[in-house]
């Protein structure tokens, strides 16, 4: 596990700053609910009624005044996009860095074989994905506490659950994409991160684009479908395990038939 172990020592800064900024803003979110409680039974009404955009982001559905409500939107599209950011960066540069930087030959000369290097980048971005969400799980209860709410932590739950399975899937695709490229890893990763959650609005917004519902992670992490049924969408769950799983499949494939030298 030398390997694994120096993956995770090489992102520990990366996987601090976002842990910090992701915890941090959502914090800051939740302990300025008690001030702005009061103003958003009027704040919902007002979204609520303003057509596709409040269907785009689920504000049709939600009532601000809760906390439950509050936390989906706000603190939703923090973990949302954020998490899926920094999932997108892990799985993107897993295996796209070491012909970049021109040390997969120096890698590969060592005795490891190419499915162990699979194994253990994989298992490093899952690790730090499970940290991070230790973490921001950790600070969203403690700020919970610090503002004397309540909330159905089962609910909470699901939630934190479903931002999880959307981060494994965005690193495991772009895990996937990471063994067919050399340049410009960054850039891709956040760019199928950005697509993945525009695609979302765009299902909410016309009937007609519903059918993205199954193309996009974004579509089971919908706070305001969580919150009302209680439960994730299993069938857009059940296809986001689906899209990972071939992304790390591909992955597999490509990269232990790669002429690397």
């Amino acid at each position: 596990m030398t390997l694994l172990k120096h993956e995770l020592r090489q992102g520990k800064i990366s996987l601090f700053l976002w842990t910090t900024v992701i915890a941090l803003m959502l914090a800051v979110c939740i302990l300025i609910y008690p001030d702005m409680e009061s103003q958003m039974s009027e704040i919902s009404g007002m979204f609520s009624n303003m057509g596709g955009f409040s269907a785009a982001f689920g504000m049709d559905k939600l009532n601000f005044g809760e906390f439950l409500g509050f936390f989906g939107i706000e603190c939703g599209n923090i973990l949302g996009l954020g998490g899926s950011f920094f999932a997108a960066l892990l799985g993107i540069q897993a295996l796209a860095k070491e012909e970049k930087e021109g040390t997969a030959e120096f890698l590969l000369t060592h005795p490891v074989s190419r499915t162990q290097v699979l194994f253990q980048k994989l298992s490093a971005v899952f690790l730090q994905l499970v940290l991070l969400n230790i973490v921001v799980i950790g600070v969203t209860a403690f700020s919970v506490s610090m503002i004397g709410e309540h909330p159905d932590w089962k609910t909470l739950s699901l939630l934190f659950f479903a931002y999880f399975c959307l981060q494994l899937e965005i690193a495991a695709v772009c895990f996937g994409v990471s063994a067919f490229i050399i340049n410009g890893g960054p850039a891709v990763g956040l760019a199928i991160a950005t697509l993945f959650y525009f695609l979302n609005i765009i299902a909410n917004l016309t009937e007609g684009a519903r059918f993205l519902k199954y193309i996009t992670p974004f579509s089971y992490t919908e706070s305001s479908d969580i919150i009302m049924s209680g439960s994730i969408d299993g069938r857009y769950l059940t296809i986001g395990i689906s899209f990972a799983l071939l992304g790390v499949a591909a992955a597999f494939f490509h990269y232990r038939n790669k002429d690397l030298f």
